[in-house]
């Protein structure tokens, strides 16, 4: 799992992460907690904002 692969890291963040509010999070922390998902392979340096609002929002709209 890299970046790229939004969907997978939503789902694995759900899974992981069930009692997190997306909508609160900082993307710092974001990051790191995709970084700490199982079978992600991406660098910290191949991660920017634009991503992490993808996933973010994502994340917000599987949440309701």
């Amino acid at each position: 799992m890299n970046w790229s692969d939004t969907f997978e890291i939503v789902d694995s963040l759900c899974e992981k992460f069930p009692d997190v509010d997306p909508e609160k999070l900082l993307f710092i922390d974001l990051m790191n907690m995709i970084i700490s998902l199982n079978g992600f392979e991406g660098k910290k340096e191949n991660c920017n904002e634009r991503i992490l609002e993808a996933i973010q929002s994502l994340w917000i709209e599987e949440k309701d």
